[in-house]
């Protein structure tokens, strides 16, 4: 799929009860907002692009498998209030949408809510079922889930984002959308208007329990400074390694004596192809100089059923208190399998640092930095 995911400019915006740090620059691109005009703060995708209508449910039927569910169709989800949440199982800022998702899907399923996961994958490796299954039952997610490899709904909705919420009346019409993260109070608010349209009665007002911790938690968007960065040879910025990177083929790389503020560089041999940086032999490593609490880093084996230990610093040293949920205080961790990692989560107070992984052995893929 040639979908670019966009950092939007979250200058122009605020979230929900905090604000957030303006870190994109000079980009000139227009704020999506949410179809009652709440901006957005922090979205992938495309900045342009309709909105939907109505009838878009038929294309649920062209999914390439549903987990979670029998196959649901337009006609049967007639007189349902529907929610459907687009979505890719490595895209950090879905993953701390998701505890509001499901929290809504568990309140309301009893008063006539239908939320519809469309998995619409971003990496070639997203579109393995055995992946998609295993990251639905490790993020707890019991609704309905809709694998849509072909992109066939997400055309059909004319979606440009992850995440992105649709919602459906009764009659299968799109009544609101809502691009990005938060907007969580505005957004339950319209489940509750649609679901007391169809006259089920008293509606509990209270907002869903939602526990968001760990990887859910929400981003520290005032000390958020550091973009996501794509890896691959077609959309990365800022690599800094001495030569630039070669496409295509074996080189080795050096990291150079200072990084400056979001560059990164490569040591060792890697390959550095279209979509992600391939290690060739065992010691390679990675360097990134961020500004975030949050470093995250989207990865894998490039041969399923493998596993490589690595290796995490920060600013020279082993993290201690600032290691992710995926490495132990010394920095040691291993890639098991494709997805995304979270290797830092340090306390304040939030500064520049500059961080490394070491592989100590060949065969890791890695593809993106996201940070929150």
């Amino acid at each position: 799929m040639k979908t670019n995911k966009l950092l939007v400019a979250a200058v122009l915006a605020t979230a929900i009860g905090a604000p957030i740090a303006g870190f994109v620059g000079a980009m000139n691109v227009t704020q999506p907002t949410a179809s009652t005009g709440v901006r957005v703060p922090f979205l992938h995708g495309f900045p342009t692009g309709q909105i939907v209508s109505q009838s878009e449910l038929a294309s649920l039927e062209r999914a390439n498998e549903w987990l979670n569910s029998p196959r649901l169709t337009a006609q049967g989800l007639r007189g349902k209030v529907v929610l459907v949440d687009f979505w890719t199982y490595t895209c950090i800022n879905w993953l701390r949408t998701l505890p509001y998702v499901r929290a809504w899907a568990e309140k309301y399923k009893d008063q006539g809510l239908v939320v519809v996961g469309v998995h619409a994958p971003e990496f070639a490796f997203e579109k393995d079922f055995t992946n998609v299954r295993r990251a639905v039952k490790d993020m707890r997610i019991d609704y309905p889930i809709a694998v849509d490899n072909d992109h066939v709904i997400w055309r059909a909705f004319r979606n440009q984002y992850w995440p992105a919420l649709y919602f459906i009346d009764p009659q299968g019409r799109v009544r609101h959308h809502h691009f990005g993260e938060g907007a969580y109070e505005q957004s339950e608010m319209i489940i509750r208007e649609l679901l007391a349209e169809t006259g089920i009665g008293r509606i509990d007002r209270e907002p869903a329990p939602v526990d968001a911790r760990g990887i859910e938690a929400a981003a520290d968007w005032s000390n958020l400074k550091s973009p996501e960065n794509y890896l691959g040879y077609e959309r990365t910025q800022n690599f800094a390694s001495p030569g630039g990177a070669a496409l295509g083929k074996p080189n080795v790389y050096m990291i150079p004596a200072r990084l400056r503020l979001n560059d990164w560089a490569l040591s060792g041999e890697w390959t550095v192809t279209n979509q992600a940086v391939v290690l060739n032999k065992p010691n390679g490593g990675i360097a990134y100089r961020f500004h975030a609490r949050d470093l995250h880093l989207v990865m894998g084996p490039a041969a399923p059923g493998t596993s490589v230990r690595f290796r995490v610093l920060i600013d020279g040293r082993s993290p201690a208190a600032a290691h992710g949920i995926d490495v132990d205080e010394n920095g040691d961790g291993t890639v098991t399998e494709q997805r995304l990692y979270q290797l830092i989560r340090q306390p304040k107070p939030i500064a520049d640092r500059e961080f490394q992984i070491e592989f100590f052995g060949s065969g890791v893929e890695a593809f993106a930095f996201t940070f929150g």
